[in-house]
């Protein structure tokens, strides 16, 4: 089993930036690919980031894309969200989620930390 657990949520204004991260317990995060998800108020969770299991892919949702880094350190069995230029309508609360390198659908999920963005 792995345990995540989300930090660095918070309020920001418009055009700021946040720093998520998702700290995992229970086994090595070295085979798993590690995504972040989002879910607005009354909107379909949906899917923001992923980080392949050795580092070398990434890929990013559309509205994210330029704007968002993903990154890892198995070593610290973490991964980060970095958040630039933020936008009214990334308010949601993001989870970190992750899936065996063989899998495809994410077995393992964070509780979410909230992240709004003023205007």
């Amino acid at each position: 089993q792995v345990q995540l657990v989300e930090t660095g949520g918070g309020l920001v204004q418009a055009g700021g930036s946040l720093r998520l991260s998702c700290a995992a317990s229970g086994r090595t995060l070295s085979r798993y690919t590690m995504a972040w998800f989002r879910q607005a108020p009354g909107k379909e969770r949906e899917f923001v980031s992923a980080i392949s299991w050795s580092g070398g892919g990434t890929s990013y949702a559309d509205s994210v894309k330029g704007r968002f880094a993903i990154s890892r350190d198995d070593a610290k069995n973490t991964v980060w969200l970095q958040m630039n230029s933020l936008k009214p309508e990334d308010t949601a609360v993001y989870y970190c989620a992750g899936r065996d390198r063989f899998r495809a659908d994410y077995e393992y999920w964070g509780q979410g930390t909230q992240v709004t963005v003023s205007s």
